[in-house]
């Protein structure tokens, strides 16, 4: 909870808008607090079934209510200049992934990290190092998802992020 509250505050501190799921509860609602407490733009995108009180966050700036989850995701990714992953479950990995796919075939050139908080997601970026060893992940799309244990080092990362369009453009020809 310390580490996404300290994530919505930096983010804000360096007038970085978050755009997330809406929620006010676990993870997203301490990320979303985080930001409010020093002053961040906030956007929420939720879906109807998840826009009750019990769930949403109502005093962020401002929430969109998307009619399906793929239309969620459509949203926050044309909102988004960057992409990241806290510590989560089957959403979060999700997101993540079709994000990395995305990033993969050229369909956007931001950003993506993990919050690694206590080594959260040690045990998948060891898969992923698997998954490039055994030629099915290019190096360059491996080595694109940046990673931090603190959400300073994870966006000092993110500031400098250069894509790998060449290996963009390889796995689309190979493809």
């Amino acid at each position: 909870m310390q580490a996404a509250r300290a994530m919505g505050a930096i983010l804000a501190r360096n007038g970085i808008r978050l755009v997330y799921g809406g929620g006010k509860t676990g993870l997203m609602g301490a990320l979303a607090d985080g930001a409010l407490e020093c002053g961040g733009e906030v956007v929420g995108i939720i879906i109807p079934g998840m826009n009750i009180d019990a769930l949403a966050h109502r005093g962020i700036s401002r929430m969109v209510v998307a009619s399906t989850i793929h239309e969620r995701k459509a949203r926050m990714h044309q909102l988004a200049e960057g992409y990241v992953a806290l510590p989560g479950g089957l959403g979060t990995l999700d997101e993540l992934f079709e994000t990395l796919t995305w990033a993969q075939i050229g369909e956007h050139y931001r950003p993506v990290g993990l919050l690694n908080v206590n080594g959260y997601f040690d045990q998948l970026l060891l898969m992923l190092d698997r998954a490039e060893k055994e030629h099915f992940v290019f190096s360059e799309h491996r080595q694109a998802l940046l990673t931090g244990e603190n959400p300073e080092a994870l966006l000092e990362a993110m500031a400098v992020y250069q894509p790998p369009l060449d290996a963009v453009r390889r796995w689309m020809r190979q493809a």
